[in-house]
């Protein structure tokens, strides 16, 4: 019973920093839910890159669904990109069950600080109608070169994805911040399905307990998150992202250092 509740707790507490860093600022669930998992309950990483993932599937879709219902997604654009990313988390998937799935885990918090530092200190204040300005040719170059990567890194270590979407999205895209974090999890929803089916197939049936109450606290979160970062104002709102990710990737080392 005892380890039944600890998995309980920890996988709540778990989602708590997934959904708000997905509903906030657009990132993967996995960023916060693999180490924990790891480091609390001695889970196998790549199990626990899976359960992140498929976490990551319904909290990244409601959130998408919240940001368009307040237009403040971008499908059109962001299309040329999410094929591409999805491609390349399946290649990153399988290539993480050749290699240690934590290899780029230490690369993936430092810049998860370094960019909230980067919210906090130059926030992302253009407009929908600068948006426009960058040449529809060179949008779909940048997609495409930036959506291997960012696809590749998804499958490879279940975070960094949606971190690096964002980055992405707003400075070699030139996109608002609310249209930013509204695409990044609209891509991501389908990115994290393919991850997580890739791990399940290629590594077997995950813990159940887990990935339901993973899934459960993940999604409840992101949906208030997303819900709060639509009613913001972008200064508001870049310095709340900018927070949100600074904290946890100072929770994700200190997890590692425990």
């Amino acid at each position: 019973m005892g380890s039944i509740m600890l998995k309980i707790i920890v996988c709540f507490i778990a989602g708590i920093g997934a959904g708000v860093g997905t509903g906030f600022a657009g990132m993967s669930a996995a960023a916060a839910i693999s180490p924990i998992l790891i480091t609390f309950l001695g889970m196998e990483a790549y199990e626990a890159v899976g359960i992140a993932l498929a976490s990551d599937v319904l909290a990244s879709a409601v959130s998408a669904h919240t940001y368009w219902k307040n237009k403040n997604l971008d499908v059109k654009n962001g299309l040329v990109m999410m094929i591409t990313v999805l491609i390349f988390t399946t290649v990153g998937s399988f290539v993480s069950s050749l290699v240690p799935s934590n290899t780029m885990g230490g690369f993936s918090v430092f810049m998860t600080m370094v960019l909230g530092v980067k919210f906090i200190v130059k926030p992302v204040m253009t407009t929908k109608e600068m948006m426009e300005e960058l040449d529809s040719r060179q949008r779909v170059i940048r997609s495409i070169i930036c959506g291997g990567l960012i696809g590749f890194i998804c499958g490879f270590i279940g975070a960094g994805g949606g971190m690096m979407m964002l980055l992405v999205l707003t400075t070699v895209l030139g996109y608002e911040l609310k249209t930013a974090v509204g695409t990044s999890v609209f891509v991501m929803a389908f990115t994290a399905f393919t991850g997580a089916v890739s791990h399940f197939a290629i590594g077997g049936k995950p813990d159940m307990l887990c990935l339901a109450v993973c899934v459960f606290s993940t999604l409840l979160w992101a949906r208030v998150a997303a819900l709060i970062a639509n009613k913001s104002k972008p200064e508001t709102l870049n310095r709340v992202v900018g927070v949100v990710l600074i904290v946890i990737g100072v929770a994700i080392f200190a997890v590692k250092l425990i």
